[in-house]
Formats: structure tokens, C-alpha cells, sequence
């Protein structure tokens, strides 16, 4: 019944070993049903080049239950979940310890908009989400992390800017399909890699990109009148 999502999510949760992502381990993917009533995700501690589409673990969007696979989901499954609850449009989502946009989280610093490479995929500046109080640690971690990264957007649009810093731990990043997901992943790493260059080449804080030219570069790829690619045919 899901074997086409579990496909889509075994290849997605390989790509991001390929694009040097993840390292052992670490990260995950997740894709969404076509009905958003389900998702696929990969299973907690497999390694990546043991993973097949049979490996992917499908679970429930209303209420978290498994409903087939024969591992136990990533830990990190309550937080994709309340994330696909709450907000509204994702169909994939990548989580990673990728090493230029996790030193930003692990210094609690949000990823400003310094160039058009960051412009081409995020409308802006790549919030950090806040400190989790012990309790929220003690109790319900993972859950509570995504109710963090939701709380980071407030008037921010989330699919504009499809990513979040989660302060000390790493990135989540989603997408409008578990490819797109995959993209603005490596899209963000690159331009996390291009701003602590950037840093270190100024030895300080640099200034952002002018407004026009973010918006500018956004929406030639995702605004109402964008014209950037072949289009559809």
C-alpha cells in the first residue's frame, strides 16, 4: 500500500549520505502521503547503506501510531509529527548534523540572508529556535523540540523559509516534497558553509543582502511570477 512513499523516502535518506550530509547514523528523512494522512520515516540507529524501502517505517499523522514496518521509528519521529500537524503544507522533511549549519545552531546564531545563493531558497533569515526548559527536556524531548521549531516562525512564513536551527542540536529543514526537503538541506548547508567563510575572511559580522535583491532572487524561483527553470510542459 505504501511501498512508492517508502521507495521515495529509502532513496531521499540515502541522497543525504551521497551529498556528504550526515555522517554514521546520524539525521533522518521523512515524506508524506499523498492523502497527508500518513508518512514514512527512517528506522532509529539503521545505518544508510544497509537501508531498503522495506526498512522505512510508515506511521500515522493523526495520532502517531505505526501502522507498518518492523522497526521502531527514528526518535526523532514526535518531532516530524507535530511538525506535519502543524505546519501546514510540508510533505518532507530532513533532519541532519551537517557541520557548517550545526556549528549556527550550536552557537544559537540565526542564519542571516548574506548573498543570492541563500535568496534563491530562503525568503530571509534562517531562525534558531529557543532554549527547552528541563522539564521539556525530561519530558516528551523530541515532541517539545518541534513544538520549538514551530514557535520560531511566528509571522514568518514557513514555507518561505523552510528550515529551523534547533538551538544546540541541528537542523530541521522541509520542503513541499521529500526532494524539495532534500535541496533546501543542501541548499542550506552550502550557504551556512558560505557565511562562516565569509566570516572568517572579514573577521566580524557582515551586513545582509538589500531587500530588493532577496526578494528579488526569491521570487524569480518562488514567487506568483517566477521565471526561473524550463517551467512545466
Amino acid at each position: 500500500m505504501f511501498e512508492d512513499l517508502k521507495a521515495r523516502v529509502a532513496e531521499a535518506n540515502k541522497r543525504i549520505v551521497k551529498e556528504g550530509l550526515v555522517k554514521l547514523s546520524f539525521g533522518n528523512v521523512s515524506g508524506l502521503s499523498d492523502d497527508g494522512k500518513y508518512f514514512a520515516i527512517k528506522p532509529s540507529g539503521v545505518h544508510y547503506d544497509s537501508l531498503t524501502p522495506d526498512d522505512m517505517v510508515v506511521v500515522n499523522v493523526e495520532d502517531g501510531s505505526v501502522i507498518e514496518g518492523k522497526h521502531k521509528p527514528s526518535s526523532d519521529t514526535p518531532t516530524h509529527l507535530y511538525l506535519y500537524q502543524n505546519l501546514k503544507g510540508i510533505k518532507g522533511i530532513v533532519h541532519t548534523h551537517s557541520p557548517f549549519a550545526t556549528s549556527f545552531c550550536q552557537a544559537k546564531m540565526p542564519l542571516h540572508c548574506y548573498g543570492t545563493t541563500h535568496a534563491d531558497h530562503f525568503n530571509g533569515t534562517v531562525p534558531v529556535s529557543r532554549d527547552l526548559s528541563t522539564a521539556e527536556i525530561n519530558l516528551d524531548y523530541e515532541l517539545n523540540t518541534g513544538k520549538a521549531i514551530a514557535e520560531a516562525f511566528g509571522s514568518v512564513n514557513h514555507l518561505e523559509v523552510p528550515a529551523c536551527l534547533v538551538a544546540y542540536h541541528g537542523p530541521f529543514v522541509w520542503g513541499k516534497s521529500v526532494d524539495d526537503a532534500v535541496e533546501n538541506a543542501i541548499a542550506l548547508e552550502e550557504v551556512s558553509k558560505m557565511a562562516i567563510s565569509m566570516k572568517n575572511m572579514l573577521g566580524g559580522m557582515p551586513c545582509s543582502i538589500p531587500k530588493p535583491l532577496l526578494e528579488r532572487h526569491y521570487n524569480r524561483k518562488h514567487g506568483k511570477g517566477a521565471y526561473y527553470g524550463q517551467g512545466k510542459k
